[in-house]
């Protein structure tokens, strides 16, 4: 079963989420090795939202109560976040409707800028951590790229996917009401991560070309190489010489103590957690742009592309969920034939010795056999006939769906005569 604990800009505060971005994505792993139910683990912690999403081996009634407040509890310690807080702030989905949720998430449906860029990068990126800590489990790996391929179409095939939409490109807006000339501007740029790149491309956009990049890791000088800009060794003095200053790294990067001087400056700070102590907006001369009042200035989306990505994501939302129904008959049919195929091969072996020609012709053949009738299988789950399925396998093989496993050898010959 799967299970998605969601806190973002609409339910929570910018402080609350710029905890749980720090401290949560560490908790997925204590979340699997520690629980009796949680089989699985992603965890997405953005700039305007926090979700994890949870498979869940239900073995008896009310183990998705114990998830989520096993969740709640490591996601509360790793962040310093009082349980109740954290409870008070988080929606919890469950089901089916879980698919639907996080497809939208990745459309950029639910983001502070509706149909926004960097959103299906982050999701990316969260289940690729999963992935490299051991948490994702098979059903939340297929989940992912199912909402991937998804974000995709939306933009491929709706009005929603139009060049533009971001929050960095929200924030220059913003701050275009205040520089009368980007072309004549001082810009800093603060970070050196994918976020920076965004941003310097979308200055660049603007008609920015004074444009310099300092990195409180160091990073500085390979990044202006990169990309073709300046860069600074001190940040005071990096400060003193700009008219806007951009931050979007991982870290607090720019305190009182940094600005040195009360000449009019904007700073724009698109980091969670922050990177911009909150204490430098009293300066004299100093204007900040933060996250919090940068989604207050938020465009109402556009109804009819909204409608028209919805509507897309609730068909491939209806698929996966139809599709996943039939996922144990079909484990349980391959682990049925793969069982009689390591029979009859250690029969062989035992007769002929050495048979290695013999065994990949023979596993070649299984997988043959098996791939007509699982994508037959996923096609009538679609139709909402997937009893029919479990059903022909009980009169043929007397096989159901039970505790088989999933053979990752068939697994993999599947997909390959799938492409």
């Amino acid at each position: 079963m799967l299970l998605c604990l969601t806190a973002n800009h609409q339910n929570a505060s910018f402080d609350l989420l710029e905890k749980l971005s720090i401290g949560a994505p560490a908790a997925a792993s204590s979340l699997v090795s520690g629980s009796a139910f949680v089989t699985g683990a992603v965890v997405l912690a953005t700039c305007n939202r926090f979700e994890a999403y949870l498979d869940i081996d239900e073995p008896l009634t009310g183990a998705t109560a114990v998830a989520v407040q096993s969740t709640i509890d490591a996601m509360s310690y790793a962040s310093g976040v009082l349980p109740d807080e954290l409870r008070r702030s988080v929606k919890v989905i469950t089901g089916d409707a879980v698919a639907g949720h996080l497809f939208s998430v990745t459309a950029g449906l639910e983001s502070v800028v509706v149909g926004e860029d960097e959103i299906s990068g982050q999701v990316g990126r969260a289940l690729e951590a999963a992935r490299a800590s051991g948490t994702a489990s098979s059903t939340l790996d297929t989940l992912f790229q199912n909402a991937a391929r998804t974000s995709r179409d939306v933009k491929n095939h709706t009005s929603l996917g139009g060049a533009g939409r971001s929050l960095v490109r929200l924030a220059l807006e913003l701050a275009s009401s205040r520089v009368t000339d980007w072309s004549q501007t001082r810009v800093l740029l603060v970070g050196t991560g994918q976020y920076a790149a965004t941003t310097l491309a979308a200055l660049r956009d603007r008609g920015a070309v004074d444009v310099r990049v300092f990195s409180p890791s160091g990073r500085a000088a390979k990044f202006a190489a990169k990309y073709g800009i300046a860069f600074e060794t001190s940040l005071p003095s990096a400060i003193a010489a700009s008219d806007v200053v951009v931050t979007c790294t991982s870290t607090m990067a720019v305190s009182t103590t940094d600005v040195t001087d009360d000449t009019r400056r904007l700073v724009i700070d698109l980091g969670l957690p922050r990177n911009v102590d909150p204490a430098v907006a009293l300066m004299p001369g100093v204007e900040l742009l933060d996250l919090d009042l940068i989604s207050k200035h938020a465009p109402v989306e556009a109804l009819t592309a909204a409608t028209d990505a919805r509507a897309l994501i609730g068909d491939a939302a209806a698929s996966f969920t139809s599709a996943a129904t039939v996922e144990p008959a079909i484990v349980a049919f391959r682990s049925h034939i793969f069982d009689l195929l390591d029979g009859e091969i250690e029969r062989v072996e035992r007769r002929s010795g050495d048979s290695t020609e013999t065994v990949a012709a023979l596993r070649h053949l299984a997988g043959v056999l098996l791939h007509g009738p699982s994508v037959r299988a996923r096609e009538l789950a679609r139709e909402g006939r997937a009893d029919e399925f479990a059903a022909a396998l009980d009169a043929l093989y007397g096989v159901g769906p039970g505790a088989a496993t999933v053979r990752p050898l068939l697994a993999a010959e599947d997909d390959e005569l799938a492409g």
